[in-house]
């Protein structure tokens, strides 16, 4: 009697009439619901034994499967129907939707450009924190206590983390580097550095390049002749530069490098870089013996040179996110 139930519940199933995704809800609730059909069989198996049981159980299996074949089904025919009548009232004759391009930023276009020069001449890529502590901000390059760069008036220190501040540079990189104690060491240091300056041509944060070459015999013959390729490589060739003797703490000697620059119709310089040989002190600092081993180091605003390289006047603008500034960067 109670497969017979079951059997006429399976031949059933085909006279079931599902035309929408409420007569489907009411059809699975009907049978597998907490209180459906296929909840009471199973709960009567335990009034049969052995293989009445066995036989039983099998066809409320069968049954249970069945219902979620046809739910399953009854579910993709409805969704195809959907889609369907979606196309069918859209209007294919309208424009599409426009969709704008994406870009990198042009401070992203001129850090890949830079990075990508100076790894065809074998610099690696080497990156660092932006919260330091002073001595490798600092001490460790040649910076005296009593230096201006020291005080709050121009570098941003943190309150709750005393001797740590937001670097001034990413020379602290190269210092990161040169104590890992592994030479030669040839790499270059993007990244972001603050100071407390803000007009039309200074930001209290901005981007860096930082070079770093160290090894045995490198000389200022080596520095210039990398800068050389840098500066025909990024501002085209024949592109006139010249090296001003400067002073800075990590670095002995120092120079400004300058490139021919035309602006409203008259020939300048305009400053790109700051560079120089690793003074000994900064390599003693760093664990490298100065008797041994000499290197170079340079540092390049990315900011610089994309308002050089488009043009532009104010730095204040890659910071403003201002799209109809940044959608003229779409096609590069």
């Amino acid at each position: 009697m109670f497969t017979t139930q079951i059997d006429q519940l399976l031949a059933g199933l085909a006279q079931e009439q599902i035309s929408n995704l409420q007569e489907l809800e009411a059809f699975r609730v009907k049978y597998l619901g907490k209180k459906g059909i296929v909840a009471a069989l199973y709960a009567e198996l335990k009034n049969l034994d052995g293989e009445a049981k066995r036989l039983a159980g099998a066809q409320i299996n069968d049954l249970k499967n069945q219902v979620n074949a046809i739910v399953a089904q009854a579910a993709q025919d409805h969704e195809s129907r959907s889609n369907v009548k979606s196309l069918e009232s859209m209007d294919l004759g309208l424009p599409p939707a426009f969709k704008p391009h994406g870009c990198q930023h042009p401070l992203t276009l001129v850090t890949n450009e830079v990075i990508d020069i100076f790894a065809r001449l074998g610099f690696t890529v080497s990156t660092g924190p932006e919260i330091v502590d002073e001595w490798t901000n600092f001490t460790a390059l040649n910076f005296p206590q009593n230096h201006p760069a020291r005080d709050m008036q121009d570098t941003f220190f943190v309150d709750n983390m005393p001797g740590y501040l937001l670097r001034t540079h990413t020379s602290g990189v190269q210092v990161q580097e040169l104590l890992k104690g592994v030479l030669p060491v040839r790499t270059i240091s993007p990244g972001m550095v603050f100071r407390r300056d803000s007009d039309a041509t200074h930001s209290p944060f901005f981007h860096q390049v930082e070079g770093l070459y160290v090894d045995q015999g490198v000389s200022f013959a080596d520095l210039k002749q990398v800068l050389y390729h840098f500066v025909n490589a990024f501002f085209g060739k024949g592109t006139d530069f010249r090296l001003r003797p400067s002073y800075f703490p990590f670095t002995e000697p120092s120079a400004e490098m300058d490139i021919a620059w035309v602006r409203n119709g008259k020939q300048g310089w305009m400053e790109i870089m700051g560079c120089g040989l690793v003074d000994p002190a900064v390599l003693s600092n760093c664990g490298v013996d100065p008797e041994l081993y000499t290197g170079f180091a340079f540092g390049i605003g990315v900011e610089r040179l994309a308002m050089l390289r488009y043009g532009i006047a104010d730095i204040r603008v890659f910071y403003e996110n201002d799209i109809r500034f940044l959608n003229q960067f779409a096609a590069l």
